[in-house]
Formats: C-alpha cells, structure tokens, sequence
C-alpha cells in the first residue's frame, strides 16, 4: 500500500469524515475540521509506528502535517523516499 493510501485510511477510519470521497489529498485537514491539536498528536503517533521514523518537535508544523498529501511527501523525505 502506498504511504498516501496508508495515510488517508488512518484519517479517514480514526477522525469523523462525513464524505471521505470527499476529502482531497491536498485539502487542510485543519480548516476542514478533520482534526484539531489533538489529533495533529495522533498522525504524529501513527507515522512514528506505521513507518518508524521520528517526528522532531521542529518538524510539527502545518507544512508536513496539514494534509493527506503534506503527510505522505513528509514521510517520504524523512525516510529518503523523495
């Protein structure tokens, strides 16, 4: 499974998504509503254990995190993929 798809499956099964078919790859999962704080948490918990790599406290921003896609290309970096 590709990490994207790996991301948007745990977005879209742990976090209320009313039409996931909906949801871009590219949309704010913070101005959608998708997550909050909170949750910026529990992506930061599923990348650390679904793809064993380290999210440093200078890398919890909206630019790695804020979206399926921003998600899936920071984790690409982190583990020399892109």
């Amino acid at each position: 499974m590709e990490i994207k798809e790996q991301v948007r499956a745990f977005i879209t099964s742990n976090f209320y998504v009313a039409d996931p078919s909906s949801l871009e790859d590219a949309d704010s999962l913070l101005d959608r509503g998708v997550i909050d704080s909170t949750g910026v948490l529990e992506v930061i918990f599923f990348i650390e254990d679904t793809f064993g790599i380290k999210v440093d406290d200078s890398e919890m921003l909206p630019e790695n995190l804020d979206s399926i896609e921003r998600i899936a290309n920071f984790v690409s970096r982190k583990k020399g993929l892109a």
